[in-house]
């Protein structure tokens, strides 16, 4: 990717992908960053790196590579990430909710399609943003955009502007669309973890104030000895957040079921599938307008459900 920049380049913009710690500090030695920014240290890869003390040991090697000049750009909400200002010789500026960040959401709301809003404050102003995109966590995300934006030269107006201009560029990531019977899919099926899973089912909360909502889980992959935990955990939100109809698909995934049922004051119901012809079949059998449907799996070709419900978005199928 970094041999694809020409004189015309003015902004090279690269993922430090790892497996192990070292792996990013390598990546740094190879294109060395003038400015990183940590979005969280999350349970992705926990399978491989043992903790999350462990994941943030590797995270921070993306600051450590910055040099005297550059910019570390840093969540101020997630405290793991908030610590790295410690590891860097850089200027640091913060973002998120949190009082001491620098550049902030206050007032946040959401709309019936979970797309948030917010005021965006910075030292140099305030304005207001409305997001395009789906899910509470795309607040944080944007917040981290808006920081590299304000450090790029681009005013709070001209930020806010663009962040409200915003719309999805991959697919199987957050995907709300509407079927012809007035049922609601959230295409979240790209890949799964822990916080990522925890994250759409609280966007399916929000789209699903006031109507049914189901969430069709498959197995979460890379937790490795956390795996049983890791599932049972979001099975146990997904009841605390009053999903009203859960399908679990596959037996791998079964302590997302488990996870759930054993949550006694949760009204509603969770099944153990076997395998997304399953789910689709119960979904067909169960849909009524007004549901609100989530899909989610770790590549586990959770996609086959959505491209079921999709099909029949297209053609008027569904239960009545």
């Amino acid at each position: 990717t970094a041999l694809q920049a020409g004189p015309a380049t003015r902004y090279l913009v690269l993922e430090k992908g790892a497996r192990g710690v070292g792996h990013v500090r390598y990546l740094c030695d190879v294109v060395p960053p003038r400015i990183a920014v940590v979005l969280n240290v999350g349970v992705a890869h926990l399978g491989e790196f043992g903790s999350r003390e462990t994941i943030a040991l590797a995270k921070g090697e993306l600051v450590e590579a910055l040099p005297a000049d550059g910019l570390a750009v840093l969540n101020a909400d997630d405290p793991l990430v908030d610590a790295m200002a410690t590891r860097t010789a850089a200027r640091v500026v913060r973002y998120g909710e949190a009082a001491h960040a620098d550049v902030r959401a206050v007032d946040v709301t959401a709309d019936e399609r979970g797309r948030a809003a917010y005021t965006l404050v910075t030292p140099e102003g305030n304005a207001p943003v409305r997001l395009a995109l789906t899910g509470p966590h795309q607040v944080s995300n944007s917040l981290a955009a808006a920081a590299v934006a304000r450090e790029l030269g681009m005013s709070v107006t001209e930020t806010a502007a663009a962040l409200g201009a915003l719309r999805l560029v991959s697919t199987r990531r957050m995907d709300v669309f509407d079927r012809a019977d007035g049922v609601t899919v959230i295409d979240d099926s790209y890949n799964a973890n822990p916080a990522s899973m925890a994250a759409a089912l609280r966007a399916l909360a929000d789209l699903g104030e006031g109507r049914r909502s189901v969430a069709v889980l498959g197995y979460m992959a890379e937790l490795g000895p956390f795996e049983r935990d890791g599932h049972l955990e979001v099975g146990r939100l997904a009841a605390d957040l009053g999903v009203d109809r859960l399908l679990v698909v596959g037996e791998p995934a079964a302590p997302i079921h488990e996870g759930a049922t054993a949550v006694r004051d949760w009204g509603g119901e969770s099944v153990l599938l076997t395998d997304q012809a399953a789910a689709v079949e119960v979904l067909r059998s169960e849909l009524r307008p007004g549901d609100v449907v989530l899909v989610k799996g770790s590549r586990y070709r959770t996609w086959e459900v959505v491209d079921a419900l999709r099909a029949e978005a297209t053609t008027g199928g569904g239960a009545a």
